[in-house]
């Protein structure tokens, strides 16, 4: 039995299968954000949902209930930090054995034919990872601007909001931006959102909820919201141009999987982007647009590392092309 695991910044979702390829119960829990919520809230959401999914699938006698865990998780960047909730994760006796990694690797095999290519996830953050045709990997620590990051949801969301106050007091240009973003939290004034951010009446992390709105403004032909959709088209090609240099794919066939639910919506202005800067930078490269939940890479990886036959991929991935969106 396999214990797939995708922890993500707005939910968690759990998958328990068979080595066959057998999905046996799904749940859905709540946010894995060990850096905004602590250590310790973050993995009792994952122990909820860990432990009704098991529950679901009837595996609740004999502990280690799995043979083994495929836990891809959001905020887990860097090497040691994947240690720190591999240790975690094994004292939870889940599984005999356990692998835990960056999500992005989770949307990587949720997207690529084979087992190697490049992922670029875009959601409430943005990173980018690759593994090589030989199992080199090339990633990116994505802790935000102290490492050098700029992007994703929330990211757009307070420029949204940074322009749209500037404008309405004069210190920037005219954008729809403005009146957006006030309407979309019924405000009189994207002012108004701000200080109700600042003082607590809106929580901040619903400014990532302002990314489809930044879209929307910039397909209606504003300026500012057009250049801000550039900026980030920007920063998906230039993530993905290093990853492919670095595993010396630039100018070889390979699959670019895009993901999250910026990347996922398929905007027509910042998908024509990213092609765009991909037909002169890469030419060669497949774009995938990944819509699957991530935790169908959890299992895909998991059933790797458990040897499992091709037709238990098979069988995985037809039922998740039966219900797409997740259980």
């Amino acid at each position: 039995m396999i214990l797939a695991i995708d922890g993500g910044n707005s939910k968690t979702d759990v998958v328990v299968l068979t080595t066959d390829g057998e999905v046996r119960s799904a749940v859905r829990g709540g946010g894995f954000r060990p850096v905004a919520d602590g250590v310790e809230t973050a993995v009792a959401n994952l122990t909820d949902a860990v432990t009704r999914a098991l529950e679901a699938a009837g595996l609740t006698t004999a502990w280690p209930v799995a043979d083994h865990v495929s836990a891809y998780l959001a905020n887990v960047d860097l090497p040691e930090e994947e240690e720190e909730f591999h240790r975690i994760i094994t004292a939870c006796n889940w599984g005999r054995s356990v692998r835990v990694g960056n999500d992005t690797f989770a949307l990587l095999r949720a997207g690529v034919t084979d087992r190697w290519g490049v992922a670029v996830v875009c959601g409430a953050g943005i990173n980018c990872a690759g593994v090589g045709p030989d199992g080199q990997i090339a990633r990116f620590p994505s802790i935000g601007r102290v490492t050098g990051d700029w992007g994703g949801g929330h990211h757009l969301g307070e420029e949204a909001l940074w322009h749209g106050v500037r404008a309405e007091d004069g210190r920037g240009p005219k954008t729809a931006l403005a009146e957006a973003v006030a309407a979309h939290f019924g405000a009189a004034s994207a002012l108004e959102v701000g200080l109700g951010i600042h003082f607590g009446e809106i929580p901040e992390e619903r400014l990532g909820e302002l990314a489809p709105v930044l879209l929307t403004v910039a397909a209606s032909g504003d300026d500012v919201a057009a250049r801000l959709v550039e900026r980030q088209a920007d920063e998906v090609s230039a993530l993905a141009t290093v990853v492919l240099r670095r595993l010396h794919l630039l100018n070889s066939p390979v699959e670019v999987v895009l993901g999250g639910g910026v990347l996922a919506a398929r905007d027509g202005l910042l998908m024509a982007a990213i092609q765009e800067r991909f037909s002169r930078i890469a030419p060669q490269a497949k774009l995938i647009v990944v819509d699957a939940p991530p935790v169908l890479g959890a299992a895909l990886l998991g059933l790797d590392d458990a040897g499992a036959s091709p037709q238990a991929h098979e069988r995985l991935l037809a039922f998740y092309a039966r219900t797409p969106a997740g259980p």
